[in-house]
């Protein structure tokens, strides 16, 4: 057969009606096992396609996924996530796509809790989530899994949990590429290193946070094991305090030359160092912050490890899209890419 092949051709060389073959198309109850046999059998001699695209937009359904990120402030890691979201929200705009984006105190579990439940709330189509400690996630995704709502987690993951797919970093790996990077600059002789992090009432905010220093201090452990790992822990909600906090620590701790930040705030020891004057400190952070840049570029941060946050939160949109509306079997994990920045080659980076 030539040119356009049309549902009523399928029909009648299957000997079936035009609606028998629309509900095999569309993976419909209410057709006979012999009615499918040859349909299908028709479909396959004819190497037929339906176009899902156009059969989608008929159809005029409504999709509302909801994303549930941390609170956050206009130049952080997640202001670039959701700058991605807002692009897939315009791409897949013919698809009567809704995005609704709720938010949560990292460093409140009830908080999360509470915005989990107003996301419930909606019922929406599919769900991005940045988890927060497994024990206070899990209540909401099994939520989720028992109303057959996909859900897919951005930033950090949670093995064993039914979720549709992972967009972030490996963040064992990053942490051990940190280490790496921090020992290079530090010298295989150096006795101490700090880590650095920002905590509220003995909450990190973040599980991608705590795998990165997990494999940090593994790596530490069998490549450096005569290294000390000093510890500082930061204000994550008063930084008017950080100042004095790292006074004391340099007052007690004069020969250490070389520190990491696991989280996206470098900026608040780079700026300090700078502000001291103090040159020749090895400091290695995360995420392309304005203020992180700004000391990559002034020297007082030496590397940046990036992973592309506007791209995960595209990707997160697009594969909700793909796998609730266009149907598509979709893959479990994504990795982002663990890119290493230095004031030569930040001018080139896309963001």
């Amino acid at each position: 057969m030539t040119g356009k092949i049309r549902i009523k051709d399928i029909a009648r060389m299957a000997d079936v009606s035009v609606g028998t073959v629309d509900r095999v198309l569309h993976g419909r109850g209410g057709v006979s096992t012999d009615s499918r046999r040859r349909v299908e059998e028709v479909l396959q001699r004819l190497d037929y396609h339906p176009n899902v695209y156009a059969s989608i937009l008929a159809s005029n359904r409504q999709y509302l996924f909801c994303c549930l990120l941390p609170q956050h402030g206009a130049d952080e890691y997640w202001s670039e996530v959701e700058l991605g979201i807002h692009d897939a929200r315009q791409a897949y705009a013919d698809f009567n796509l809704t995005v609704t984006l709720f938010y949560y105190d990292p460093y409140d579990y009830h908080s999360f809790g509470q915005a989990a439940c107003r996301v419930a709330a909606c019922v929406p189509d599919g769900v991005v989530l940045a988890p927060t400690a497994p024990q206070h996630t899990k209540a909401f995704t099994d939520g989720l899994a028992a109303c057959g709502i996909p859900f897919i987690y951005i930033d950090s993951d949670i093995k064993g949990e039914p979720a549709l797919s992972f967009f972030g970093q490996n963040s064992h790996r990053s942490g051990c590429l940190a280490a790496r990077v921090l020992m290079l600059l530090a010298g295989a002789e150096a006795e101490e290193v700090v880590v650095f992090r920002k905590k509220n009432e003995g909450i990190v905010g973040s599980n991608q946070q705590e795998h990165r220093e997990v494999g940090f201090r593994e790596y530490m452990d069998r490549h450096h094991p005569q290294c000390r790992i000093l510890e500082l822990d930061l204000q994550a909600k008063h930084e008017a305090g950080d100042g004095q906090m790292l006074d004391d620590f340099f007052a007690r701790h004069p020969g250490v030359g070389s520190g990491v930040t696991f989280n996206s705030k470098a900026y608040v020891v780079g700026e300090y160092l700078q502000r001291q004057g103090r040159r020749g400190f090895n400091l290695v952070g995360y995420d392309l912050l304005r203020r992180n840049v700004d000391c990559l570029r002034a020297g007082s941060i030496c590397f940046l490890i990036a992973q592309q946050p506007r791209l995960q939160g595209y990707d997160c949109i697009k594969t909700l899209c793909d796998s609730v509306v266009l149907k598509r079997t979709v893959e479990r994990v994504h990795y982002m890419p663990i890119d290493l920045l230095t004031k030569e080659n930040i001018d080139f980076y896309p963001r």
